[in-house]
């Protein structure tokens, strides 16, 4: 047992408690079903298994499988200065319990996936923090990783059938994009790019302001930092719309769901035209922490997350361990995620929207700076500011409008898999495999009918999720696929992020790619475009709740 100071300490509750104190006596305890025996990470005051409510907890052994790491070069927090590695573990008592935890007396190199570990405790405060180290009996053979509850080609058999032959989506039409200006540190206000890029979609779709009657915005208002301008409540103050139906909030269908929530309202005949928002102002906001101008998010103290004792602060820590292990079981390499990356830029070039543009070559993609491992610069999303806006309208009185309206054909919202990011899909993003199946439920069109795929991509592997969830290419199989960016070009099988993606024209989470969407398919992308774009497939999120929708060309 160590003694430091400084790592972020965890809240601790009477549900969490036994977990951040046990270390006192050396052993580690995790929460028991007393009913069935399961044992359940994180604390729940219910078994997911039997759904009993007889909790307690257990001693185990206190050793575990390696089942990923990366090494953190980019993020550090105070006594936590980078690099260090964040790791995941599996307990040998029960390998479907994971614990993200860091790896301490091993060097980097000398680590592999399926080496056998044991906890150590670092003792902080009130805190004992279960950290791994290599067992002594490491030179036996590395284990294999152990398997998802549900297989990665296997998502489909959970989708939940149509309720009805009815769909909601065949009464909704997408009639007007607007987004404002897209830069790094504008130095304006949030609330100014919101109103600017709702005024332009209002604008493009032929309406007024008047016109609108629902609002609806994600993650809505809150402490969110550099993630929002004030939600429905800001855009309503600011211009006096009065909807008969709002929406706003973070858990929904990815951080594009704002859409999809207006599409239900509007099929219930809630509203007829919803004004939907997505900004971001990172940028500015985060110069105005350098400045002394703006405090962080948060307001400092104890911390709820199960990562961030161990340094896992970015979503990045989880899904490059993600990445590592789609390397390992299916032979994916570095150069795989590049040709991603090379993608976006060269349509980017052609955007005059987007942050960057300069081409990009294989080697400037592999030798710049690491982020945490396998990550570089460019597997990462340009953070921004800017935003972005989407008129969902009644299809009834879309076709009176001066542009033809884009057609909904299928969305895929089921969660199927585990919530917590580091309990999820061990070789794809969270999120992607189970919404895709159920997108593919709700409609007799198939991966072969699509002309464009804007998928997201806040990290590469993302994007490489998305395309194997869909079925452009078998789960596995994006080594091949991707093999010289050819498929994924403007003028290949699968013509990807046609603007530039949020790897190069900036991080709109999401909102982008719709806009995109909408843009192709009604030939509106000049020297980007698509020939003959009919249909087109838009991801939102991952990790988070996404959501994904599959549009069409009203022609």
């Amino acid at each position: 047992m160590t003694e430091k100071t400084s790592r972020p300490l965890p809240l601790l509750t009477g549900d969490n408690e036994f977990f951040w104190t046990s270390g006192a006596d050396g052993l580690l305890r995790i929460q028991e079903c007393q009913t069935c025996e399961s044992l359940i990470h994180p604390p729940q005051p219910v078994c997911r298994y039997c759904r009993g409510h007889e909790m307690g907890n257990r001693a185990v052994t206190g050793f575990a499988t390696l089942i990923g790491f990366t090494r953190n070069e980019r993020f550090s927090l105070p006594g936590m200065p980078a690099p260090y590695v964040v790791a995941q573990v599996a307990l040998e008592e029960d390998s479907r319990i994971r614990l993200t935890t860091n790896v301490v007396e091993c060097e980097f190199a000398e680590l592999e996936l399926g080496m056998r570990m044991e906890v150590v405790f670092e003792h902080q405060d009130d805190v004992w923090f279960p950290l791994f180290r290599p067992a002594p009996d490491t030179t036996t053979q590395p284990a294999a990783a152990p398997s998802d509850e549900i297989n990665p080609d296997a998502f489909a058999h959970h989708v939940r059938p149509m309720v009805g032959t009815d769909k909601f989506e065949d009464k909704v039409a997408l009639t007007g994009v607007g987004m404002s200006d897209i830069g790094r540190r504008l130095m304006v206000s949030p609330l100014s790019l919101t109103i600017a890029a709702c005024e332009r979609a209002v604008a493009d779709a032929g309406l007024s302001l008047d016109d609108i009657d629902g609002l609806s915005s994600y993650p809505g208002a809150g402490n969110v930092g550099g993630f929002g301008e004030g939600g429905v409540t800001a855009l309503e103050s600011a211009l006096g719309i009065r909807p008969t139906w709002y929406n706003g909030g973070i858990e929904t269908f990815g951080p594009g769901g704002s859409v999809i929530a207006a599409m239900l309202a509007v099929a219930g005949g809630l509203a007829r035209h919803v004004l939907c928002f997505r900004t971001l102002w990172e940028s500015t906001h985060g110069e105005l922490m350098k400045q002394g101008k703006m405090s962080p998010p948060g307001g400092g103290g104890r911390t709820t997350s199960w990562m961030m004792p161990f340094g896992g602060v970015s979503a990045a820590h989880t899904l490059a361990q993600n990445a590592q292990r789609h390397f390992n079981r299916y032979g994916t390499t570095r150069e795989t995620l590049g040709s991603i990356a090379l993608n976006q830029r060269a349509n980017a070039a052609l955007n005059p929207t987007a942050i960057y543009r300069d081409p990009m070559t294989m080697d400037d993609y592999l030798s710049a700076r690491t982020i945490t491992t396998p990550f570089g610069l460019y597997d990462c999303d340009v953070p921004c500011d800017g935003a972005v806006a989407v008129i969902v309208s009644a299809k009834d009185a879309a076709f009176d409008l001066p542009k033809p309206p884009v057609l909904v054909e299928a969305v895929g919202t089921q969660i199927i898999e585990r919530m917590e990011w580091d309990q999820s899909t061990l070789t794809h993003e969270p999120q992607v495999l189970g919404q895709a199946a159920h997108m593919w439920s709700r409609t007799s069109l198939r991966p072969s009918d699509v002309d464009v795929a804007e998928l997201y991509d806040g990290f590469t592997f993302n994007c490489l999720s998305w395309i194997e969830a869909l079925g452009f290419c078998g789960i596995g199989e994006a080594k091949d696929f991707l093999d010289g960016g050819r498929n994924i070009a403007r003028d290949g099988v699968l013509p990807l992020n046609t603007h530039g993606g949020q790897l190069s024209h900036g991080r709109t989470h999401g909102m982008g790619l719709l806009h995109e969407a909408i843009t192709q398919l009604r030939g509106e992308a000049g020297p980007r475009q698509v020939a003959d774009a009919r249909v087109s497939v838009v991801s939102s999120g991952g990790l988070t709740p996404s959501g994904v929708l599959l549009l069409r060309s009203a022609s």
